[in-house]
Order: structure tokens, then C-alpha cells, then sequence
């Protein structure tokens, strides 16, 4: 597991009361969720990424996570996030949710967008604030 280090952008966000399961833990699913917040608000406060009416959109092509410990409400969730691999139209992300302060994720994953152009929906290559702002979290991560 990746520890708090090893991430270049983070973004606090709060669980909800709705976030957990009968189980009194979040629920699997709002990792998923947890995952594309920290991703796309990123995308749209550093790299320019216009949701509504730009002409390039990007999909989810794969998605991964593993759950090391449980998170609940009410807490705050840090999610740490960097890219693992940026090509010309996709980058891959790699993301570490933590709780408040804590060094080692409560869960990390990693997440694949494609960049396609929203009327063709083929890949298209990233503008340059988009990769500018992906650049900025590149790391090189040990196989």
C-alpha cells in the first residue's frame, strides 16, 4: 500500500450519513465515488476541463480498488491522488483515500480515463492545460 508521500494532490472530503452501509462502514461503491470527485475536481480547478460544453470529455476505462480498513461517518476522507502514466488521449491515476492526517490508506486504487471528443466519442488528445495540470502529478511508481 502506498502511503500519504507517495501522492501529489489531495482533496478532503466528507463522508455523508447515506455514504454508510447497514454495516456501519462506507459502503464500497462511494470509494468509486470518493475516486472520481478528487479525479475531476482536479481536472476542472487545474486543468481547465470545461464538463458542460467542452469538446473533450473523458470516460472511465478501467477502475481498481483495495480495501485495507473500513471508513465511516461521519469522517473526513483525504483523497491523495497523482498520475501513474500519461499517454498522448489517456492517463492512469492512482488514488489513496485516507482518513484525517493519517499516513497509510484506508484504500488505494487506481482509475483509467480515456480522452475522447464528445461528439465522436473517439480519443482525442489532451490540450495542453490538461496535460500541463496532469504533468504536475506524474510520479514514477516501482512495479
Amino acid at each position: 500500500m502506498a502511503e500519504r508521500n507517495e501522492y501529489r494532490h489531495f482533496l478532503s472530503i466528507g463522508t455523508r450519513w447515506r455514504d454508510n452501509d447497514i454495516y456501519g462502514h462506507v459502503n464500497n461503491i462511494e470509494y468509486y465515488s470518493y475516486f472520481d470527485t478528487a479525479i475531476n475536481t482536479y481536472l476542472i480547478t487545474f486543468g481547465e476541463l470545461d464538463i458542460h460544453s467542452g469538446t473533450l470529455i473523458g470516460v472511465c476505462a478501467e477502475s481498481h480498488c483495495k480495501f485495507v480498513a473500513e471508513l465511516s461517518f461521519p469522517e473526513i476522507v483525504e483523497a491523495g491522488l497523482r498520475v501513474e502514466h500519461l499517454g498522448a488521449s489517456s492517463v492512469r491515476y492512482g488514488i489513496g483515500l485516507f482518513r484525517k492526517g493519517d499516513v497509510a490508506a484506508a484504500a488505494e486504487g487506481w482509475f483509467v480515463h480515456v480522452f475522447v471528443d464528445r461528439s465522436n466519442r473517439r480519443p482525442s488528445p489532451l490540450t495542453p492545460a490538461l496535460r500541463a495540470a496532469l504533468e504536475t502529478l506524474h510520479v514514477t511508481v516501482q512495479p
